[in-house]
């Protein structure tokens, strides 16, 4: 029982680490998180903000509430628009169980997007962040504590703990390719790793360095016709023993009354395998966009959760710097 309630939730994602790594199961609305040669790969626009809320697991005691917050903005276009620099800013803050496992992240992007002709673009993006991880120890329970009854926090913990606070730097790459022949199809494919520089996270002053988490994407959109767009996904990561794949698409119909508007209705399901079903519902008004998703689980876990694997909140806003900012016609991308 020693360490178990440090622990608790821990394994349940088959990570050898203090937590799950922070994620949302609307991760194409996360794009800095996802790969860094995201940042700012918004082609028709100039910068886009967004924050995303996700709880996780509220009725089990391992309970996960997760927020973000970032924004990624172009710079140094040339003078045909077609190349340009990204720059983002993130925040994440991740906490967990009766002792407030926390992971808190702060993280700067930089990206470079050349498109290579009129049907192809490649990115190349950097990221570095800060990142602290702490515990309190005071509201947790150990098996020291025992007294033949019930667990007495008077008693003495006994626990060896060096620190209930760790900070270290990580470090992500990522590129992505993409493809646009015509107005109507639009194809990307990234691929990124995190923890490249291997950080080690201890409570405990042993070693317990990060794995390499590779993370691959495929996104692409389809203009179905004037009113409907299809955009079907893919994510995957793995990290030392533990992987996570989902899939899916979302469906986006033109609820405009005017042809120049861009107001839509997003209507999406997605499957992460072997753990949850993922409905999603949004709207679009302009270039705002707000959308919810739920977890439905389907695992093993399902019997202690009540299948109510998480909900989330994601709300995004895109935009130009200015109204001569318009007129990219050389990038094809399917849109109202």
């Amino acid at each position: 029982m020693r360490h178990f309630l440090i622990l608790i939730g821990m394994c349940l994602l088959g990570l050898p680490s203090f937590g799950q790594g922070i994620h949302f199961s609307q991760y194409y609305n996360a794009p800095q998180l996802l790969n860094p040669a995201n940042t700012a790969l918004i082609p028709t626009e100039d910068y886009q903000v967004g924050v995303n809320y996700r709880e996780q697991w509220s009725n089990v005691p391992a309970a996960f509430k997760t927020i973000a917050a970032h924004g990624d903005f172009q710079l140094l276009r040339n003078k045909n628009l077609t190349n340009w620099m990204g720059i983002g800013v993130a925040f994440f803050s991740d906490k967990a169980g009766a002792g407030i496992l926390s992971l808190d992240k702060v993280q700067a992007s930089l990206a470079y997007h050349v498109q290579l002709n009129d049907y192809n673009m490649i990115s190349a993006g950097i990221s570095g962040a800060f990142v602290q991880r702490s515990i309190d120890f005071s509201r947790l329970t150990f098996d020291a504590q025992w007294d033949g009854m019930s667990f007495n926090k008077n008693l003495a913990q006994q626990e060896p703990y060096a620190t209930n606070r760790v900070r270290y730097a990580d470090v992500m790459l990522g590129v992505n390719y993409a493809y646009f022949p015509n107005p109507d199809f639009y194809l990307k494919i990234g691929v990124g790793a995190q923890h490249l520089n291997r950080p080690n996270e201890s409570f405990y002053r042993q070693e317990n360095r990060l794995g390499i988490r590779p993370m691959a994407n495929v996104d692409a959109l389809i203009k179905a016709g004037d009113k409907f767009i299809i955009n079907p996904s893919l994510y995957y990561a793995y990290q030392k023993k533990a992987s996570e794949l989902v899939a899916g698409a979302l469906f986006n119909l033109n609820v405009s009354s005017m042809d120049r508007a861009n107001n839509q209705m997003i209507l999406g399901v997605f499957y992460r395998w072997n753990e949850s079903f993922i409905p999603v519902v949004g709207i679009e008004w302009t270039k705002m966009r707000l959308m919810c998703s739920f977890d439905a689980t389907t695992s093993g876990f399902s019997k202690a959760n009540r299948s109510f694997g998480a909900i989330e909140l994601s709300l995004s806003f895109k935009g130009l710097y200015s109204s001569i900012s318009g007129g990219r016609d050389t990038y094809n991308c399917p849109r109202f």
